[in-house]
């Protein structure tokens, strides 16, 4: 079994805070620095150092860090062969996702309850980043799978295309509606651009797309970079003279209330994939199996 004074400790690494993790771990806070005094003791090594107001980690401590979350991801991994042991066709268990914001936001959510509803003994966690952190986090451990777009790929993890999506350009709605013919691609990147922010997948396969066209993104009139699509929709209802891109998928509420339009752009095409993914090599848990397979079905079905 795990010992509670790793978990005190991992919560303390992770927050770099004594009280933050106290308030975590609903612990007091003199609790907290009992159980690091007596990790100290055991090892007889400074594991912590006070830097001001925040702590940060000696060289043993993320020695012990490390040990701590190799104890953690074991003990889980156990508890997993036994709920499997009990009931070898149920799925149960832990189950630690992954997806990027338009996958968050706009897809996986409409397949949650209903997956739910039929393996209620799966404890669900998802972690809403782009695509860059999702693989990190998914390398690192953290995650037991990962939902993606964009056009980077790692070695080191597996990729399983689920369905294609497209990028459009979009603006404020106006009086007049989309132009009747496409813009010229110079005319429309002069506008002042909404973007996502460097890591993610909508970036990237913007920049990509513009490379080809010979056009630096460095070049452009960038007014705002944003971390999730609601902000950029918000922007572009404000100021009707910028523009942004964004998923189709993510604008079905704005286009049906004219509150946004899209623009087409001459010789400008942003299609891309979502995809899964998981550590290449490492076989998935159960849980995952099963999610994975109720997302392709409930993609199948037109959703």
């Amino acid at each position: 079994m795990s010992d509670f004074r790793l978990r005190v400790f991992q919560a303390v690494a992770q927050h770099l805070s004594f009280t933050k993790a106290a308030q975590g771990l609903f612990v007091t806070q003199p609790a907290v620095t009992k159980h690091i005094r007596e990790l100290e003791r055991q090892y007889g090594q400074r594991l912590l150092e006070r830097r001001g107001n925040r702590v940060a980690l000696t060289e043993a401590g993320r020695l012990l860090l490390a040990h701590a979350e190799n104890v953690a991801q074991s003990h889980q991994q156990l508890e997993d062969q036994f709920h499997a042991l009990s009931d070898p066709e149920e799925a149960a268990g832990r189950l630690r996702l992954g997806a990027s914001t338009t996958l968050a936001q706009y897809v996986l959510p409409g397949l949650l309850p209903a997956f739910q509803a039929r393996y209620p003994k799966v404890q669900l966690t998802l972690l809403n980043a782009n695509s860059e952190h999702i693989a990190e986090a998914l390398l690192r451990g953290e995650l037991d799978l990962g939902f993606v777009e964009g056009r980077s790929k790692s070695r080191d993890l597996h990729y399983e295309l689920l369905l294609t999506d497209e990028l459009v350009a979009v603006r404020g709605a106006t009086a007049t509606g989309p132009p009747a013919r496409p813009m010229p691609l110079a005319e429309a990147l002069a506008s002042p651009l909404v973007l996502r922010e460097r890591g993610s997948g909508t970036l990237e396969v913007l920049e990509f797309a513009l490379r080809t066209l010979k056009v630096k993104l460095s070049s452009l009139p960038v007014a705002f970079y944003f971390d999730n699509t609601e902000a950029i929709k918000a922007y572009l209802e404000a100021a009707p003279e910028a523009l942004g891109f964004v998923s189709r998928r993510a604008l079905k509420r704005e286009l049906l209330g004219r509150l946004l339009e899209i623009v087409p752009i001459e010789s400008l095409h942003l299609p891309r994939q979502f995809e899964a993914l998981w550590v290449q090599g490492q076989p998935l848990t159960r849980p995952a199996q099963r999610f994975l397979g109720f997302v392709h079905n409930y993609l199948k079905a037109g959703a």
